[in-house]
């Protein structure tokens, strides 16, 4: 008895200090990005560069504005949810509600395995497959833009949106399905009505855990989304994202140059954005967990 209340004892004592590793973690970065992007700031006012619109890091002077790297972040992940929420939730109500027997797990494991197909994969194969085509279809002078990079994303995205929304429509109880069956509803009405409003926290946690996996991409934006610093006006023009610009500059750049703290503060702007979305969305799984 003895042995056996240790060994609970151990276990739990390990899982608190995996729990309290994962949060030193966390804060061990942040204060590392901190410690390196903030010296940008020392020479470049935070208003500069947050709202200016020209990201020249080798020009003479050097400029420092992520504005067009906002813009072509908030574009192509804005492109991509777009894109995603509506076909995911489709796709979770099919294998929630429609979908029966071993169709309903060919579905299910067919989207989680969906998920484990690297990102580089995925942008090779929108390099020499998606981008031809948009150039083509739109008459452009190249198919690297923001809606190719969107369009990639969603894919992305959807494993992640099918599977939190599943799980949140089959946690809605049977009785909400028998009660407005009961009541005349046909299934139509009855996923749309009942259903989706039921499951609304855990569908919108999905839909922000969605975006910020997308948000924090890099390789298959790099690859498909053009790379030009412009602030753009359609999702048919090259941009390029915060992620992208850390990916293809790091390597470039002069330890503590204001280059590199710049980039590091393009991280700090990215970490300040995924903690938020997580928080939201971690917010509203407790709301479902609650109800």
């Amino acid at each position: 008895m003895r042995w056996r209340q240790a060994r609970e004892w151990v276990i739990e004592q390990l899982i608190r200090a995996s729990g309290i590793s994962s949060i030193v973690m966390v804060v061990l970065i942040f204060a590392f990005l901190l410690k390196e992007g903030l010296a940008v700031f020392q020479t470049v006012p935070l208003g500069d560069f947050l709202a200016g619109q020209r990201w020249y890091p080798i020009s003479e002077p050097p400029r420092f504005g992520i504005l067009p790297l906002l813009c072509g972040s908030a574009l192509v992940t804005g492109g991509a949810a777009l894109l995603s929420v509506p076909l995911s939730i489709a796709s979770a109500l099919c294998i929630s509600e429609i979908a029966k027997g071993w169709a309903k797990e060919a579905l299910k494991t067919g989207i989680e395995l969906f998920a484990a197909i690297p990102s580089v994969v995925l942008g090779f194969i929108g390099v020499t497959v998606l981008a031809p085509l948009i150039r083509q279809a739109f008459h452009l002078p190249t198919g690297l833009t923001a809606l190719t990079g969107s369009i990639t994303l969603a894919f992305m995205a959807m494993p992640t949106i099918v599977s939190i929304t599943e799980d949140a429509l089959s946690a809605v109880p049977r009785g909400y399905r028998e009660a407005a069956v009961a009541l005349g509803a046909t299934r139509w009405q009855m996923m749309t009505r009942v259903l989706l409003p039921a499951a609304a926290s855990g569908i919108v946690a999905a839909v922000m855990l969605g975006v910020g996996r997308v948000i924090g991409e890099t390789m298959a934006v790099m690859m498909l989304t053009g790379n030009a610093a412009v602030i753009p006006h359609s999702l048919l023009q090259p941009v390029r994202t915060l992620t992208a610009t850390i990916a293809a500059e790091m390597g470039e750049t002069v330890r503590g140059s204001d280059h590199y703290s710049a980039l590091f503060a393009i991280g700090i702007v990215l970490f300040a954005i995924s903690f938020s979305i997580n928080l939201v969305a971690d917010l509203f799984l407790h709301r479902t967990r609650a109800r």
